[in-house]
Order: C-alpha cells, then sequence, then structure tokens
C-alpha cells in the first residue's frame, strides 16, 4: 500500500477524530438504536432506521480513519528547512492578475482545507510549486481558468 504523507498536526488530527468516534459517537449511536428498539415495531420506526444509518457512517468513517492511520507517512515539518518549496512548506504567493497575497501550508490530502490555509500536495497549485524558489512565478491551470502566481516567501514552520 502507497504511504500517504502528512504532518504530525494532520496525524493527530485524524487519530484525535478515530477516538472520538470509538468512544463518543459509537456509544451514543448503540444507545440511540436501544432506545428506538423499545419503541416497538422497528419496520415503520424512524428513529431505529436514523440510528441505523447512522451507525453505518459511522463505521465507515471509522475504517477509513483507521486505513489512513496505517498508511500515514508522518513528516516533521519543524525539521525541514530551504528556500525550495516541498511537502510542509508555507508559502506566501501573490497572485499577479489581482495583486492579492496568499499564505497556505502544503499538506498532505487527508489534512487539507484551504479554507484554513492547508493545500493538499496532489492540488494543482501545490504540484506547480513543488520545486520552486523565492521570487519564481509559476502559472496553474486550475477548474477556475488559468491562474498566475509571483512565490514572496517560503518557510517551514
Amino acid at each position: 500500500m502507497e504511504k500517504i504523507p502528512m504532518t504530525a498536526a494532520g496525524y493527530a488530527a485524524l487519530e484525535a477524530e478515530l477516538k472520538r468516534r470509538q468512544q463518543e459517537e459509537r456509544p451514543r449511536i448503540i444507545q440511540a438504536i436501544s432506545e428506538a428498539r423499545a419503541l416497538g415495531d422497528l419496520s415503520e420506526n424512524a428513529e431505529y432506521h436514523a440510528a441505523k444509518e447512522a451507525q453505518g457512517l459511522n463505521e465507515s468513517r471509522v475504517q477509513e480513519l483507521e486505513a489512513l492511520i496505517s498508511r500515514a507517512e508522518i513528516i516533521d515539518v519543524s525539521k525541514l528547512d530551504g528556500q525550495v518549496i516541498k511537502f510542509g512548506a508555507t508559502v506566501t504567493l501573490v497572485d499577479e492578475d489581482t495583486e492579492e497575497q496568499k499564505v497556505y501550508q502544503i499538506v498532505g490530502e487527508p489534512e487539507a482545507d484551504v479554507r484554513l490555509g492547508r493545500m493538499s500536495i496532489t492540488s494543482p497549485v501545490a504540484r506547480a510549486l513543488i520545486g520552486k524558489t523565492i521570487g519564481d512565478s509559476v502559472e496553474v491551470n486550475t477548474p477556475g481558468g488559468g491562474k498566475s502566481y509571483e512565490i514572496v516567501n517560503v518557510a517551514f514552520r
């Protein structure tokens, strides 16, 4: 199986979600199923069917998290340095069309969230940035059309 690169923080977040789903969600859902069973006829019991569906969704996510954790390759970003962009780099970009400045950290796919400034290593922008340095310009074909960015800073935190 292929390893999945992720930061230590991303790995810790996955472990925390797994623990919450196993130790909090699972017992809560089992209790809801038990209470719904007590109401009688299961064939027309909406509470029972909703609880069973929630159980299925929770168990599916537990299996997904276990698979991600087992395949994780944790990369300690604090031990990385340099001016070349690679996994874990926090990159400051300036959109050459709008002059808007954006800051992203390049992280593993499971922990990516652009709204929080974390971009997946597999995204088109991250792939275009890998190997570049401060002062370089990159052209990226995104779903919204072509974009051009100038790299103004690279840091590892």
